[in-house]
């Protein structure tokens, strides 16, 4: 077996209390768990760029290069996870022990890890507070003059099987309490934290149904935030602002209530992942639990423009969900939908219904939203409301002929307002690649390269564009340079990891890797 010997900052985390609380609710925890791990802690570690080693249970071992992107990682996880555990109950928070040491490690051909960088990082975790972190002074040479966080000084500590003492440093919990607050963690402040709905590969077949089967083209995708409190008005929202109310468990056993519970705190983290959207914070959602639904009345208390409502009803071996979207000011039910996912095992089934139902509210809150500027004449600068017309329009035209024409025009209309619109900019290049990729172009070179120039501008004026890497990848692909495509596509899953054009994408390209490398 070939090892490699070479020098990473290893962390190594671990759950606080597994035995206790798994012995308490084996199911509920684990379906905790997995909403953590998909909607918190890989996105994390993607953004850091971070390599999951090996699970250990309720433990993982992780890789990094950077010293400083693998304390960056476990503050903004150990700061994820007090705001999850906020309002819980003592003996029901999810909480996080976690080492860090920069060492030499050997590396064996399956890509573990073994050696005394990992063992000491595993002892550093046992010594974190809950919810705090450790380092070696290896790792704090690193990050001491790069990170603003105030580490105290443990002393040498004698470490189990360690041959030699370790000097300890500690970031308590309250501490990195305090630094988010403040806004202070590293040198540009906190980074935005990504959000990802649960299983995406294994429910690839259910979202793209449900996103009418297109594989390229869903709407901008960054993370958007969640808003803690109710506005005044809807003005204070951006156009998609909606609520997800608690879902109604039909089952008439009260032990389900934490599956529609973690329905709605799932679907609620899905939903703000859309751009420009805000959805309510759960917590708040949350206080018209039972309670008759007035959308109308619930519009105006929260300021939102649309309710989400459904039931959950387990029947046998399926599981029936019904989902309705109503406009708040109306009351009007804009979509409505009824599905049955098989009930393999609760967690399995909690990410399908997730999975399909945030698939769903992309496309539907967008040609709502559309719908409703149908018509309205943009106010002067208001090159946003021009794009998002231009987008809804898009959809409903399929991107090709006299009606996507139209539409394409409202994003060259907002482009003459702001040349700098981003989404009118990764928008408008769809016009020009995808008849050359459907054999219509009348210009096949010329629109390759509008379409080259339009996404190559969205992308320098914001380079973490979802939408734009993989418009750019078709535009790769259609150019026959497919490593550059997949490249693109992996750009963009590493961006919105929950994001099943980007999913689908980066198997697309492979496969077309694959195909043309075959003798």
């Amino acid at each position: 077996m070939s090892e490699t010997r070479k020098l990473a900052a290893i962390l190594v985390s671990d759950i606080v209390g597994y035995s206790r609380l798994a012995g308490a609710d084996e199911d509920r925890i684990l379906a905790r768990l997995r909403a953590l791990r998909s909607d918190l802690v890989d996105p994390i570690i993607s953004v850091h760029h971070g390599r999951v080693v090996k699970r250990t249970g309720d433990g993982v071992i992780i890789e990094f290069r950077s010293a400083v992107d693998s304390v960056r990682c476990a503050i903004e996880m150990q700061n994820g996870l007090a705001e999850r555990n906020s309002g819980a109950p003592a003996d029901e928070r999810i909480e996080y022990r976690v080492g860090i040491h920069v060492g030499d490690v050997v590396e064996e051909s399956d890509g573990d890890l073994m050696g005394d960088g990992v063992n000491i990082a595993a002892r550093l975790e046992a010594l974190s507070e809950p919810g705090g972190l450790c380092l070696s002074s290896a790792a704090y040479e690193q990050v001491r003059d790069r990170l603003k966080e105030t580490f105290a000084d443990l002393g040498e500590k004698q470490l189990k099987n360690i041959a030699r003492p370790v000097r300890v440093f500690a970031l308590s919990a309250s501490a990195i309490a305090t630094s988010q607050a403040r806004g202070v963690s590293g040198e540009r402040g906190r980074r935005p934290r990504p959000s990802s709905v649960a299983a995406i590969v294994a429910a690839l077949a259910a979202l793209v149904v449900a996103a009418g089967g297109t594989w390229w083209l869903l709407a901008p995708n960054r993370p958007a935030s969640v808003a803690a409190k109710a506005p005044a008005d809807a003005a204070h929202f951006s156009n998609f602002s909606i609520v997800v109310l608690p879902f109604t468990n039909l089952s008439g056993d009260p032990k389900q209530d934490y599956l529609v519970d973690a329905l709605t705190d799932e679907l609620t983290t899905g939903l703000a992942r859309i751009r420009d959207t805000s959805v309510i914070a759960r917590n708040t959602a949350m206080t018209f639990k039972g309670k008759p639904v007035d959308a109308t009345a619930i519009g105006k208390e929260l300021g939102v423009r649309y309710v989400l409502e459904g039931s959950v009803e387990p029947s046998g071996d399926q599981m029936r969900v019904n989902a309705q979207l109503i406009d708040a000011g109306s009351g009007a039910h804009l979509w409505a939908e009824q599905f049955d996912t098989p009930r393999a095992d609760v967690l399995q089934t909690q990410d399908a219904i997730v999975t399909h139902l945030a698939a769903a509210m992309d496309f539907q809150l967008k040609q709502a939203e559309a719908a409703r500027l149908k018509g309205t004449p943009a106010a002067k600068g208001d090159a946003g409301t021009l794009a998002l017309r231009c987008d809804g329009g898009m959809w409903r035209a399929r991107y090709i002929g006299k009606e996507a024409d139209a539409a394409f025009a409202l994003c060259e209309q907002a482009l003459a307002i702001d040349p700098n619109n981003v989404r009118a900019l990764q928008l408008l290049g769809i016009k020009f690649y995808v008849p050359v990729d459907a054999g219509v172009s009348g210009d096949p070179k010329g629109d390759l390269e509008q379409a080259d120039e339009l996404e190559t501008k969205a992308l320098a004026l914001d380079p973490d564009n979802t939408w734009a890497h993989l418009n750019m990848g078709n535009v790769r692909r259609v150019e026959g340079r497919i490593e550059e495509s997949v490249a693109e596509a992996e750009r963009a899953l590493a961006l919105s990891p929950s994001n099943v054009d980007a999913v689908a994408s980066v198997l697309r390209r492979s496969t077309s890797r694959g195909i043309q490398q075959k003798p």
